[in-house]
């Protein structure tokens, strides 16, 4: 059984999460800044990236990166086209980090709206693809004399804008995941091997008290590496 203050972060979290905002990791490939973006997407409550690459070396690190992270959602593309097409898809404004000369100030976007920001690796930046496809092209003001962030610290910067006018919006007050998925994800993160058993199996997740217990009709199980499965619900 999960220990009800860790069913409580956790369902707090989803409470935090944002649909509606996202990120393109565009040939992104260092693991340590791939590790870094994705630990700042969750900071900020970000439910589901994207990292895209027409590099196999590059897929590889990536797919690597994708398989370390348990809080947020990696989904890989092996082309800008493909990944964009989704996001556009669902209503999203489409904002590249670039040094273009059509760039705006970070600040001046509304990040309240729908939002999905691609980010390049250091030396070859966003795509031309990606920034063909840009709803706006944004950059972060520079006063030194290096002309730009680390990738991982842009993504941090650009975020967290984000989150501060997300937050003044009251928009992390409310939960703003559907609740079928809300409970789904529950479930998932608070019982993951219990829960891969039962979606192999194509069976219902059971529903979890106020302190994410399991219902009395679930107990030990002599199947190897579960936490525990339900009688009712035909496992055996």
């Amino acid at each position: 059984m999960i220990a009800p203050e860790r069913f409580y972060k956790i369902r707090k979290m989803l409470a935090h999460r944002q649909p509606d905002l996202s990120l393109v990791m565009d040939n992104v490939n260092k693991a340590h800044n791939l590790s870094a973006i994705i630990r700042s997407c969750d900071a900020v409550g970000i439910h589901e990236i994207h990292a895209v690459s027409y590099r196999k070396n590059i897929f590889d690190r990536q797919t690597a990166a994708a398989g370390t992270t348990r809080w947020v959602e990696v989904t890989l593309h092996q082309s800008i086209t493909s990944g964009l097409s989704m996001i556009a898809g669902r209503g999203m404004q489409i904002l590249a980090a670039s040094g273009s000369s059509k760039n705006v100030d970070f600040r001046s976007i509304d990040y309240t709206r729908p939002t999905a920001l691609i980010l390049g690796a250091e030396w070859d930046g966003v795509s031309t693809e990606a920034l063909e496809a840009a709803d706006h092209h944004i950059s972060i003001p520079m006063h030194g004399m290096i002309e730009s962030l680390n990738v991982s610290v842009a993504a941090a910067v650009i975020l967290f804008e984000a989150e501060r006018q997300r937050t003044a919006a009251g928009m992390y007050s409310r939960p703003m995941l559907e609740k079928e998925s809300f409970d789904r994800l529950l479930f998932e993160n608070a019982y993951p091997r219990l829960g891969r058993i039962l979606r192999e199996k194509g069976l219902p997740y059971p529903e979890l008290d106020v302190n994410g217990q399991l219902p009395s009709s679930c107990h030990d199980s002599d199947m190897p590496d579960t936490e525990g499965v339900c009688s009712d619900s035909g496992l055996y």
